[in-house]
């Protein structure tokens, strides 16, 4: 039998690389998202790691994806990237009821920027 906090990290595991849910993915309260989804195609998110702690899951989670697009001054290279992103969802009674997420452009901008 597997534990509470098990049951969530795998709810938000199967929630975040299902295809169906893209579009919540690719969308923070960072002010650059929507630029992220327009530069970026072919976006595919797979989880690094999780934390759970009751209720609360963190995830951090990596975004394969190719700079087809002009972002932050820098014109499409067509490298394929990886993003990483860190999401904190709660989870109960195995339904997600509210997450948020940021994208870390530190660990992006190196990679796309003309060497």
């Amino acid at each position: 039998m597997r534990t509470i906090q098990q049951e969530n990290a795998a709810v938000v595991t199967a929630f975040i690389e299902d295809i169906a849910n893209q579009s919540v993915m690719d969308s923070t309260e960072q002010f650059f998202a929507p630029q992220i989804v327009e530069a970026f195609t072919g976006r595919r998110y797979t989880v690094d790691e999780i934390l759970v702690q009751g209720e609360k899951v963190i995830a951090r989670i990596f975004m394969t994806t190719v700079h087809s697009g002009h972002f932050a001054g820098n014109a499409p290279t067509g490298k394929t990237v990886k993003l990483t992103q860190f999401r904190e969802f709660r989870v109960i009674d195995g339904q997600i009821t509210e997450h948020r997420g940021w994208f870390d452009t530190a660990t992006l901008l190196p990679q796309i920027q003309a060497q």
